[in-house]
């Protein structure tokens, strides 16, 4: 869940009434599975599913006259990501690579509102438009003798090179570096562990004519305290909170967009994982 309801612009926060958009809050809810070959592949799929919505200036075509604020809604699909996974490099399968193509089948048209416009711009939609290539790769390991305590680091780069409708969304590597620590069986649970990440992302300006390139593109950096729960019956449930430490947006008045200059950002990001290992 993330509610971005702070505008941002460069390393600080900045004044609401120089963004026209005022709150975007999502819910997202990602069905995924992930069939093993062998022990060195395997193979994933991701279908994330957007619940949003947008307060923001009307400019006196979306539903009413221009100034106003209103709030748009839309539940829909986002793009489908389809991934390869070699993990042959050791027996233990403690590092592997990943490759794979995010596909344009979110909506990203959007709902137009009474008066015609569009109630949303093409970077606030579930889908891009565009097909990415993804590329990443993870390690993990101990650093104590009965391997409780554990570390692990993963990036991926996602570079789109086939677009719709003029708007390319920017290239973007997020990267990951944690810590955990299994405490063990504990009643139904056979793993108990706390976990600590750094993460980091960064995106590339958005490009086109769809696009605002002027306020698209950032640098952060999170901190996220989490937990990883394993349950008997084959459950797992993992949880966290993602708060930003730093972060840098791009933000300057944008002639394609009056009265827009900086960036919603959210003070917490939660997530929560429920996965099923057959």
């Amino acid at each position: 869940m993330m509610d971005q309801n702070k505008n941002w612009e460069g390393t600080s926060s900045a004044p609401a009434s120089d963004n026209a958009d005022k709150e975007i809050r999502t819910n997202f809810y990602t069905i995924g599975g992930m069939y093993m070959a062998s022990r060195k592949w395997s193979f994933m799929a991701e279908l994330p599913v957007y619940h949003r919505s947008l307060e923001t200036t009307d400019d006196g075509t979306v539903a009413g006259p221009a100034g106003t604020i209103y709030t748009g809604h839309i539940t829909d699909m986002g793009d489908l990501q389809l991934m390869t996974v070699y993990t042959g490099f050791s027996p233990d399968m403690s590092t592997g690579v990943l490759f794979g193509l995010k596909l344009p089948t979110g909506n990203y048209t959007g709902p137009n509102g009474p008066l015609g416009g569009p109630e949303f711009d093409r970077d606030s939609l579930p889908g891009t438009g565009s097909t990415d290539w993804m590329i990443g790769a993870y390690h993990l390991g101990g650093l104590s003798a009965d391997n409780r305590l554990a570390y692990f680091a993963q990036f991926r780069y996602d570079m789109p090179f086939m677009v719709r409708n003029s708007y390319r969304p920017g290239n973007e590597v997020d990267a990951a570096i944690g810590l955990t620590y299994d405490f063990g069986a504990v009643g139904v649970l056979t793993r108990d562990a706390p976990v600590i990440q750094l993460l980091a992302s960064q995106r590339n300006h958005d490009t086109g004519s769809e696009a605002d390139p002027l306020n698209s593109g950032y640098t952060r950096y999170l901190i996220a305290p989490g937990i990883d729960l394993r349950f008997r019956d084959n459950w797992r449930l993992y949880a966290d909170a993602e708060i930003p430490i730093w972060q840098r947006t791009n933000a300057a008045s944008s002639p394609a967009i009056e009265g827009t200059s900086g960036q919603l950002v959210a003070n917490v990001l939660y997530k929560v994982q429920l996965t099923y290992s057959f």
